[in-house]
């Protein structure tokens, strides 16, 4: 995510550890202290809602398949501005800012909560969470949490899980109230993205600083794998879970592809070249192509998950910067924000023709689509299943 200044200056003395300390060392390639038994697969987390195809994680998710809870809601598209403090709120309909709401000190995403009712801006160096209200797009509370750079929730929608990169943590809250209910300490530096296996029993984290994944035990709420990435440099970001639950992709952002990860086993991953600078990761409503956005060129890269390879790729015209987002209700729409260039893009998904580019507040970041299909969400820019 190359993040500001200040963040870039409290993170060098980290990493300089990790490195000393010898994070993340080769030797520790796939060491999963937890390792399944053979024979019969677990059953799913309890509470977690049942799987409605087990051939498809996002079965839910298709167009205009909204939750009852959600389907009033207008449509709007959120754009945290890390630089200007600011949320900018788009009206997918005109492709016009039509309401900009002032929040903490650089808003990091724009996260749906796990009962889709809430949408919460991680204030990341404003040490907060703010709360917008998304039938009204008014903000209800501001909640004081320490570096929420990023924001999940675990399956079961018991717990938010605070990704907080400075601060070396896992932070398991109530979903509701933002409680702490567990702190889990990482060695690694600069946790950042991650996504859930098909059974909700673990989970996968991209370490962006250090090059380094972890598997981490949902219901133990406990580490129980890391490992370094056979990259020189490596920088990972967003994590997707393919819809067959079998592969996790792992966007690098220097090693200009997607890792594929055996989640299960938990092995060394193998990367598949996708363009420069790639960076967040977004499945198509009919859960056959995941969008690719490669922030170092200004392209989105198609990858078709049958065939396991790039199918096309779309450049934006006049280059951009196109960062994270997310796919519109009826799947048209890829929705992505240009982090350097102050702008969003909007991307027909059927030609790869840019739509339109519209202006927002400086350093857009994670901006969520919403509302979207899915049951419930597991955080990010919107995971929903």
């Amino acid at each position: 995510m190359l993040p500001s200044t200040k963040r870039t200056a409290a993170l060098l003395g980290g990493v300089l550890l990790a490195v000393l300390t010898g994070c993340g060392t080769p030797a520790e390639k796939g060491n999963v202290e937890a390792a399944a038994p053979s024979g019969r697969a677990k059953p799913v987390l309890p509470g977690m809602p049942p799987v409605l195809d087990a051939k498809d994680i996002y079965a839910a998710d298709r167009p205009g398949k909204l939750s009852p809870v959600v389907k009033d809601f207008p449509s709007r598209v959120y754009v945290p501005n890390t630089n200007s403090d600011t949320v900018s709120v788009i009206d997918p309909a005109t492709y016009k800012v039509i309401r900009t709401i002032k929040v903490g000190r650089q808003p990091q995403h724009v996260v749906p909560s796990w009962d889709l009712k809430t949408l919460w801006v991680n204030n990341d160096i404003g040490d907060s969470l703010t709360a917008i209200d998304p039938a009204t797009g008014k903000v209800r509370r501001t909640v004081p949490v320490s570096d929420p750079y990023n924001l999940y929730f675990t399956p079961d929608g018991k717990y938010a899980v605070v990704m907080a990169s400075m601060d070396r943590e896992l932070v398991f809250r109530d979903a509701h109230t933002m409680k702490t209910a567990k702190t889990v300490p990482v060695s690694c530096a600069g946790v950042n993205h991650a996504d859930f296996s098909m059974d909700g029993r673990y989970f996968i984290v991209s370490c962006e600083f250090s090059g380094e994944l972890l598997k981490v035990d949902t219901a133990q709420m406990k580490v129980v794998g890391r490992q370094k990435l056979p990259f020189n440099g490596a920088m990972p970001q967003d994590v997707k879970l393919s819809p067959d639950g079998g592969t996790f992709y792992i966007a690098d952002m220097i090693a200009n592809g997607v890792w594929a990860l055996d989640g299960k086993k938990f092995t060394t991953p193998k990367l598949l070249p996708t363009g420069k600078g790639a960076h967040g990761l977004y499945v198509s409503r009919d859960s056959k192509e995941m969008y690719i956005s490669n922030r170092g060129e200004g392209s989105i890269s198609v990858f078709d998950f049958a065939q396991r390879r790039l199918a096309k790729k779309w450049h934006l015209p006049r280059g951009g910067s196109p960062d994270m987002g997310g796919v519109s209700a009826d799947g048209k729409v890829l929705w992505l924000s240009g982090r350097y260039n102050s702008e969003v893009y909007a991307i027909d998904t059927a030609s790869g023709k840019q739509l339109a580019r519209i202006p927002v507040g400086s350093g857009p970041h994670g901006l969520a689509v919403y509302p979207q299909p899915g049951r419930y969400s597991l955080g990010h820019t919107g995971v929903f299943r």
